[in-house]
């Protein structure tokens, strides 16, 4: 079943706002870009620094879960202590 009207996502409505004759070549005419090179260095870059950023979170998560742990066993100390 074909449907009536060809889906355009979000990332193609951006492309038409920042440059509508490059959208049009793109999606009705199906050329690309000649120099992509600087695109795929782009996609690269940006993967490494979502990688950085994924570690980040999870050491971030670590020091939460310490200081939980450390708070926790201070006040059994001093619950200790008290008796």
């Amino acid at each position: 079943m074909s449907r009536p009207f060809p889906i355009i996502n979000a990332s193609e409505v951006g492309s038409f706002a920042y440059c509508p004759r490059a959208w049009w070549l793109r999606r009705v005419e199906g050329l690309e870009p000649a120099d992509t090179e600087p695109l795929r260095q782009g996609q690269t870059l940006h993967r490494r620094h979502l990688r950085g950023v994924q570690r980040l979170r999870l050491w971030q998560g670590l020091a939460y879960l310490l200081w939980i742990l450390a708070g926790l066993a201070g006040l059994a100390l001093l619950l200790l202590w008290m008796l």
